[in-house]
């Protein structure tokens, strides 16, 4: 937990945070909530994954802190139950909850709220390089090699494991639709050209394998 709270201490400080106290608390409690027991995913190695791609595109990006903010909040609410697009509207409330707490300046905290609110459809306006990176990051694992993705798709169906096997079929192929529908999978050029055939080879291979 050290490293990962100085990581979190270090990238809130540097876009303004002022609270120390606050600060820690924060993130004890946004690392309590990636660990929580019914996550399969959406864990600690999943923010640690698309943290990982944020730093390495860093110079992408216009405000890279901000987007290092958005991607340790934008799953800190997970249920499998919830509606529609509820987790990542909560998520970004939680997250203008706790950035307001630690002084972290107004325009700040609503531009981590809209990034986080982005990662519920992946759709980011040209231009918007803060939010491409942020989506093309959390959308990293769909480029990883076969067995590795072949593992996440059924992480996923554990987490949904309270859904009867044709509904979880059905929603599953149909969240898999809409991500190959997108124009792009990726916009932050080194990671299109590194990924985008990869990452569609294995949303096609899984769709195949529900029947989609």
């Amino acid at each position: 937990m050290g490293s990962l709270i100085e990581q979190w201490r270090a990238t809130v400080t540097g876009a303004g945070a002022t609270d120390g106290t606050a600060v820690h608390a924060a993130g004890t409690e946004l690392l309590r909530r990636w660990r929580e027991p019914h996550r399969r995913y959406h864990t600690i190695t999943h923010l640690t994954g698309v943290l990982s791609v944020v730093d390495a595109q860093a110079a992408w990006a216009a405000r890279p802190d901000l987007v290092r903010l958005a991607a340790w909040c934008h799953d800190a609410v997970y249920d499998p139950r919830a509606p529609g697009d509820r987790n990542e509207r909560e998520s970004a409330a939680l997250a203008a909850t706790l950035l307001s707490g630690v002084g972290l300046p107004e325009a700040a905290v609503t531009e981590v709220r809209r990034l986080v609110l982005l990662t519920a459809r992946h759709r980011v306006e040209p231009g918007d390089r803060d939010g491409e990176l942020l989506c093309d990051a959390d959308l990293a694992i769909l480029a990883a090699p076969a067995p590795e993705y072949d593992r996440y798709a059924e992480a996923i169906r554990r987490e949904y494991r309270h859904v009867p096997e044709p509904a979880f079929r059905a929603g599953r192929a149909e969240v898999l639709r809409q991500l190959l529908a997108l124009p792009a999978l990726y916009r932050v050029p080194a990671l299109a050209a590194d990924r985008e055939a990869a990452a569609r080879a294995n949303l096609a291979r899984e769709l195949a394998t529900l029947g989609g």
